[in-house]
């Protein structure tokens, strides 16, 4: 398959995401609640498109909630219920990276729950999603998909990259051995959750790129969202200041300028 250019990326990427802030801004006036997971195979891509859906709208109103291993207390709990009080309240958009789906996946392969819990679970989810679009909760479920080729590959890169080797966690390192196993525990997942209310949509992910852009614009159609024309807003003059001086520099302590001696090179 041909790439996308770099140049024509960036492009529709800045067109998408002045998309989805009217998105944004749909949802604040309108008051409607969405929540999107992201789920896939480790290093499929979900972080980076989760980064380029949110680096150009307003934390206040998109929050990624990415939840560490439950506590002992949580353990205890009804499963879904450290999740719940993360969902979205009117106006706002929850991107959960990583969601209940931990029990299909992680826990089942790995042994983090008994067969009685997981089979809890399976039988569970599809209600508790029915649940939450009936309260009128748009929610919206992908999963990434990668090549096994492509993710060793990123598994490689990370391993030997110094600003990406904390991504290579011990669960991963254990996820790569389990491929066939993950992919058991995948089909099972969909076997069972994949409803007519909110069913799974599979994002192909060997190119991140690609990826990006696809989800990003699949998402956007999903939602019928009005461009709310803002009150233009009006710098007036500012008043003349009156009355202050400013503290003589040599008073404050100041960062130094670590990238003088290049500036002077250049």
């Amino acid at each position: 398959m041909t790439k996308i250019s770099n140049k024509a990326y960036e492009a529709e990427l800045a067109r998408l995401q002045i998309e989805l802030v009217k998105l944004q801004e749909w949802v604040k006036h309108s008051g409607e609640r969405i929540a999107i997971v992201f789920e896939g195979r480790d290093a499929a891509g979900k972080g980076g498109t989760i980064k380029r859906i949110t680096e150009a709208m307003n934390p206040r109103i998109c929050q990624v909630v990415a939840l560490p291993a439950p506590t002992e207390r949580q353990k205890s709990q009804w499963y879904f219920q450290r999740y719940v009080e993360h969902l979205p309240a009117a106006g706002e958009i929850i991107i959960f990276d990583r969601s209940w789906y931990n029990r299909a996946g992680v826990e089942r392969v790995m042994g983090f729950c008994t067969e009685h819990e997981y089979r809890e679970f399976m039988r569970s989810c599809p209600e508790f999603e029915r649940m939450l679009v009936r309260s009128g909760i748009r929610l919206i479920k992908y999963w990434f998909s990668v090549s096994d080729e492509e993710q060793e590959r990123r598994f490689q890169k990370r391993r030997t990259h110094p600003t990406k080797r904390w991504k290579l966690s011990p669960m991963d390192l254990e996820s790569r051995k389990r491929w066939v196993d993950y992919s058991k525990a995948k089909d099972d997942m969909f076997a069972h959750t994949d409803i007519k209310q909110c069913p799974w949509y599979v994002v192909e992910s060997d190119i991140k790129k690609h990826a990006r852009l696809n989800c990003i614009s699949h998402l956007l159609s999903l939602i019928p969202y009005e461009d709310i024309q803002a009150d233009e807003i009006v710098l007036e003059e500012r008043p003349p200041q009156r009355g202050y001086v400013r503290p003589p520099m040599a008073d404050q302590t100041f960062v130094p300028d670590a990238h003088a001696t290049l500036l002077k090179g250049a």
